[in-house]
């Protein structure tokens, strides 16, 4: 099959916030969250002023939306340089093992080798993905010991205990 892989436009959102359904339930979300607001937030990050994020989309002989790769760049990388950060990279399993995520992943590295003073891409893998890690491995990408990640969510309520 023929694809072809291209940045995000304006006329994707709804098909974006479609396929981040499809990414949610691939990976164990049973709460997804409602269409419409998913349809805002996904403009919003790719096309608001500042826009948050970027995506390559990939997109079947029939147009459809089939994949993406969602990143942005973050500064400081090494000393004053910045990298071009993977958030997600989704293909539709239907179209897996026939080079899409390698063709993705050379594409992002020639956003980043094209964007002055960008110095690398990054990503991470859950540990209990060996698909992930397999994927990432045969195309010569070594893992890196020694981060930490931690997350905190914002405006979550916390319940909190007062001492006596």
């Amino acid at each position: 099959m023929t694809v072809t892989i291209r940045p995000a436009e304006q006329r994707d959102v709804h098909a974006v916030a479609e396929l981040i359904e499809e990414i949610e339930r691939f990976y164990g979300s049973t709460e997804i969250q409602p269409f419409e607001e998913r349809r805002a937030q996904v403009e919003g990050a790719l096309f608001g002023a500042p826009p948050l994020a970027s995506a390559l989309l990939v997109e079947d002989e029939a147009g459809d939306i089939v994949g993406l790769a969602a990143y942005s760049f973050l500064w400081p990388a090494a000393g004053s340089t910045h990298s071009l950060f993977l958030k997600e990279l989704y293909v539709r399993d239907t179209l897996r093992r026939q080079g899409i995520g390698a063709q993705l992943m050379d594409e992002l590295r020639a956003l980043a080798a094209a964007r002055p003073g960008c110095g690398r891409v990054e990503w991470m893998t859950d540990r209990d993905n060996p698909v992930a890690r397999a994927f990432y491995k045969s195309l010569g990408f070594t893992e890196f010991d020694g981060k930490i990640v931690y997350r905190v969510e914002v405006g979550v309520t916390r319940v909190t205990t007062e001492g006596p």
